[in-house]
């Protein structure tokens, strides 16, 4: 039996032989849509069957690019395919905090266990459903890409906030403060 051009252990097989890039190189074969999903929790799918293998999962997300239409690619030297995200790439599934005010630094580890500190680089910003108002938090974690933030370390995020005397409410991390919301009491 053959693989697919495009099934998971193939694309790994290529990524772990690509050539490094090198100046003059041209650029990547455009290999369409890898028929690859991730989906809103982080699970990433082929063809519709989930990709259970976390090094393989590692692997695919050290290529991952965001282009500038806000579409999601696999990039290596050699060639490049189009993916599918339903929200985030990433998921930020754990918090860890140090300090408090404004001396405080926040970390969060994502579901590929990459650790960003918030702060300057690893910015983070809430979203509001216009129709529900309910929050969408997230962390930049490289290069255009976001780990959405789990719904248990958005309620930690909460519990170390503070509220500000414009009526902000946020948290301090690196030295600055990032506003999860308002107080909504008018002051």
């Amino acid at each position: 039996m053959t693989s697919a051009p495009n099934d998971p252990e193939t694309l790994r097989a290529r990524l772990e032989h690509a050539a490094p890039a090198t100046a003059g190189r041209r650029e990547p074969v455009d290999c369409g849509h890898y028929d690859i999903r991730v989906a809103r929790d982080g699970s990433w799918y082929y063809r519709g069957s989930r990709i259970g293998r976390k090094p393989l999962v590692t692997l695919f997300s050290s290529v991952l690019h965001r282009a500038s239409d806000g579409g999601f690619w696999l990039v290596t030297p050699a060639e490049k395919g189009r993916i599918d995200v339903d929200d985030a790439p990433f998921v930020a599934v754990e918090l860890f905090v140090q300090g408090e005010g404004g001396d405080q630094s926040l970390s969060v580890r994502t579901n590929l266990d990459e650790i960003v500190t918030i702060g300057a680089e690893h910015p983070l910003r809430v979203e509001f459903d216009t129709a529900t108002g309910e929050p969408s938090p997230y962390v930049m974690v490289r290069d255009g890409l976001d780990a959405l933030v789990s719904r248990s370390v958005y309620y930690e995020l909460v519990e170390t906030g503070v509220e500000r005397p414009d009526g902000s409410f946020g948290v301090w991390s690196g030295g600055m403060f990032f506003v999860l919301g308002d107080t909504g009491d008018g002051t």
